[in-house]
């Protein structure tokens, strides 16, 4: 039996002496234990309606299609279908949720095992539903769409139809389906799983990865070093681990991509983000054209703050020179933002205000807990769930923002329903952007001038972070899933990858040691969802433009803000932006975007006497 308890008795903070008590998630909203009845026959459930919708539907599509109430019916199974991909949601979010609680229990890690190979076989029987729609005649979905009731989920059909091009026999889809399981979802935990259990000396002490990626940001150059080096050290202990994992899943893709069609590397990511590869190649261009005049730039500057021609790798995100660093509370992370939410507007801040008040956050540094943060909406009959590693630095307070941002996001868009609430990843990274940017803004405003220019220079370190990194990332991935294609790549291979890309983004003011050619194997998206990394610079370049047109509009833009959040996946990037008068299929559209960062790194160049 598992001694896990996730009822509302759980403490609900953990007490920190510099940080306050930081909430620990409630999973109680979903399930009260892994071992409740309720899990089990909601499993049970899972299973044998799957198998009745299969036993209803399958092979029955076209016939139905073709009946003059065809529209009343299709609605009746997309509903049928609908509440299954719900309750599945909501069995496997429990398990991810709390297997990313601690990835290093054994307990937790083959409760998760257990569910994800259960649900797989479960919804084997659902695979058809989406395959027989596609296949029948355009001029009978159509006709069947006029139906009122049906057409309401004409935004979801018009996105399945899209993957009609790549789609495979039946069998095929069900053998890959099936497989999945035993073929990537194993290598993504196996990464998860050494990630988590890796520990890293830094001064007589042996740390997780996450505070020892922290020690990056401390303000003692020495530690910073230390941390950096044992990094790079343990990096290199189990590279051939990560060599494999990522040689292994790059083929992986490579065989699902050959099988459907698929052109270009990243052309199933793009299709996924329902974004077109011109607008994602247009963005890529304008973010590496401006490397000289964005990060190359920059980092000469913070050189020159600390008296050197050349910064060293791990002084990149070093907190600026003579600036009091000071940690800052859980209380004041938390009022910082929900009042730059409310500034914005008060649904926004009343949304974000239940993550702290319900216990949806997760926030304290654990051994075996998943590194970074993330905002898991889970399924609309519930709620989104915030995990973070807090541990009072500036950014973590706008990691706070962010992941808030994805949360108001993903609340607005539950009443779209299971199919048609989640977002496009370049979508999704909006509201999050955004919410950082208010905060920040708010923060700002209230700033003297030398706190102005020390929190200028972290914004635009996040920025470059967002933009610039993120599309270095990209071109990594590129480089490495165009080159795997020719056969398996070594681990030196994959680390001059790495390093061709990072010098070209960094710039000569960075110095990029002996060991950063390591670095590329902790970065999870590489692994678990290949070319995610764009959807970032996506998303900070539109929320550039976005918050150019809120400087300047008088009223009723955060009414207009919030309904495009509300919207889900509803509409296209074009049409969401429309009430903007933006167009990312505009060449400006980035130039506009990446123009913010280029203004502030130029208002810290005029505040250097200070």
């Amino acid at each position: 039996m598992m001694k896990v308890l996730l009822s509302a008795a759980q403490p609900a903070a953990r007490i920190n002496d510099q940080l306050g008590a930081l909430p620990e998630w409630n999973l109680a909203d979903l399930y009260p234990a892994p071992d409740a009845p309720e899990v089990e026959a909601d499993l049970a459930r899972a299973e044998a309606e799957c198998v009745a919708f299969e036993d209803a539907y399958k092979g029955k599509l076209a016939e139905i299609a073709a009946k003059p109430d065809a529209g009343a019916k299709l609605h009746e199974a997309v509903v049928r279908f609908e509440a299954m991909e719900e309750l599945l949601g909501k069995l496997i979010s429990f398990a991810g949720l709390l297997y990313f609680g601690n990835t290093a229990d054994p307990q937790r890690a083959k409760f998760y095992g257990d569910v994800r190979e259960r649900i797989t076989a479960a919804s084997v029987h659902l695979l058809f539903f989406t395959l027989e729609l596609n296949r029948i005649d355009d001029a009978l979905i159509d006709q069947a769409l006029t139906d009122p009731k049906f057409s309401r989920y004409r935004p979801w059909i018009e996105d399945v139809r899209k993957e009609k091009p790549y789609q495979l026999e039946d069998r095929v889809e069900q053998l890959f389906h099936e497989k999945s399981v035993t073929g990537a979802g194993a290598w993504n935990r196996l990464f998860d799983e050494t990630i988590a259990a890796l520990r890293f000396p830094v001064e007589g002490e042996e740390l997780s990865i996450e505070p020892t990626l922290n020690l990056l940001q401390d303000p003692k150059e020495e530690r910073r070093r230390a941390a950096a080096e044992a990094l790079a050290n343990v990096f290199k202990e189990n590279l051939r681990t990560f060599a494999l994992v990522t040689n292994t899943l790059a083929k992986d893709k490579e065989i699902s991509d050959r099988w459907r069609g698929f052109k270009d590397v990243a052309d199933s990511r793009h299709l996924a983000n329902r974004v077109e590869r011109e607008v994602v190649k247009a963005l890529v261009q304008a973010v590496r054209d401006s490397y000289p005049r964005l990060s190359h730039r920059y980092y000469k500057l913070k050189a020159k703050w600390f008296g050197k021609d050349q910064l060293n790798h791990w002084d990149r995100n070093a907190p600026l020179p003579k600036v009091e660093q000071r940690t800052i509370g859980w209380d004041e992370a938390r009022n910082t933002v929900l009042s730059a939410y409310g500034a914005f507007s008060p649904k926004m801040a009343e949304i974000a205000q239940r993550f702290f008040d319900k216990r949806w956050i997760d926030a304290p540094v654990r051994p075996g807990k998943a590194p970074g943060a993330f905002a898991h909406p889970t399924v609309p009959s519930a709620h989104p769930y915030v995990l973070l590693n807090y541990q009072g630095k500036p950014r973590d307070v706008m990691t706070l923002a962010h992941e808030l941002g994805h949360g108001v996001h993903q609340v607005l868009a539950a009443p779209q329903g299971a199919l048609m609430a989640p977002t496009p990843l370049t979508l999704a990274e909006t509201a999050s952007v955004f919410g950082e940017m208010l905060t920040f803004r708010a923060l700002l405003a209230k700033a003297g001038e030398r706190e102005r220019k020390a929190m200028l220079a972290q914004k635009v370190e996040d920025m470059l972070n967002t933009v610039v990194r993120q599309i270095a990332f990209y071109w990594f991935e590129r480089k490495l899933h165009t080159e795997r294609r020719k056969g398996e790549l070594t681990s030196d291979q994959i680390c001059e990858l790495w390093m061709s890309v990072q010098g070209e983004s960094l710039g000569p003011a960075i110095r990029l040691g002996p060991g950063y050619e390591t670095f590329w194997a902790y970065i999870p998206h590489f692994i678990h969802s290949p070319f995610y990394v764009y959807a970032y610079a996506f998303g900070d370049c539109l929320v550039n433009s976005l918050y150019a047109v809120y400087e300047k509009a008088d009223t009723g833009f955060a009414e207009r803000y919030l309904d495009m959040l509300a919207a889900g996946g509803t509409k296209h990037h074009s049409e969401l932006l429309a009430p903007f008068g933006l167009d990312a299929r505009d060449p400006q559209f980035w130039q506009n975007g990446l123009s913010l960062i280029d203004r502030m790194i130029t208002e810290i160049e005029g505040l250097e006497s200070t």
